[in-house]
């Protein structure tokens, strides 16, 4: 998991510098798109940046540009395939991982996709013929960023509740026992007791034999002087 999330990061930090080229972006679009004679109909897959970058491109910087978004897109479709054969996961996993799978489909058509709310490159765009022809291609990666990281925290989660569910408690976590001292001391003090009142019961009955003796007369002498 911590590969999955240094690898996730590393992603983050190339669509960084990749958000910060823009309105770079969108311009070699726009020049690959005119020598295409291709100007009305929006960008809508992978596969048509692919075909404008390797056989309209004239251009070096329009080229590494566009090579930064295809690049991006294929780690992130390889993290996908990492994620999937990493942990089984359940119905709320797999329905993340299936949404990424299908953005980043080559021949997906993602025209009605848009990024909300933090990401703001939907509202970079300048014009309103520029926000319908290119607001799902800028959208594209943020969004399946955002449910990369949201299949990852879920992970998290129910991992570690797995392993806390399933885990034996330690000796320093084992229940202490909460029998005070005094009841574990009763069965003694009880033998005590029933060892005293049998040695006052034969006391008892030595002073009652000795008292219930027949006294012994005096011996009798004949009347007269003694």
């Amino acid at each position: 998991m911590n590969e999955v999330v240094e690898t996730l990061r590393k992603i983050e930090q190339n669509y960084k510098l990749f958000q910060q080229q823009q309105f770079s972006f969108v311009r070699a679009l726009e020049h690959t798109r005119e020598e295409a004679h291709d100007l009305i109909r929006p960008v809508s897959s992978i596969t048509q940046v692919q075909c404008y970058k390797d056989h309209h491109c004239y251009n070096s910087t329009d080229r590494r540009v566009l090579n930064m978004f295809i690049s991006i897109c294929n780690d992130l479709r390889n993290l996908c395939q990492k994620l999937e054969t990493l942990h089984p996961g359940d119905s709320v996993s797999n329905s993340l991982l299936e949404k990424c799978k299908v953005l980043l489909n080559d021949s997906n058509d993602f025209t009605a996709i848009r990024a909300t709310y933090p990401h703001g490159v939907v509202n970079y765009l300048s014009l309103e013929e520029a926000r319908h022809r290119y607001g799902g291609v800028v959208s594209l990666i943020p969004i399946v960023i955002d449910s990369m990281t949201e299949w990852i925290t879920y992970m998290k989660r129910h991992v570690l509740y797995k392993v806390s569910r399933g885990r034996a408690p330690s000796k320093k976590e084992a229940p202490i026992s909460q029998t005070p001292p005094a009841v574990r001391l009763a069965a003694p003090a009880s033998v005590s007791n029933k060892r005293t009142v049998r040695l006052q019961e034969k006391d008892f009955q030595t002073y009652l034999a000795e008292n219930q003796r027949p006294q012994q007369k005096a011996p009798w002498r004949p009347p007269g002087k003694h």
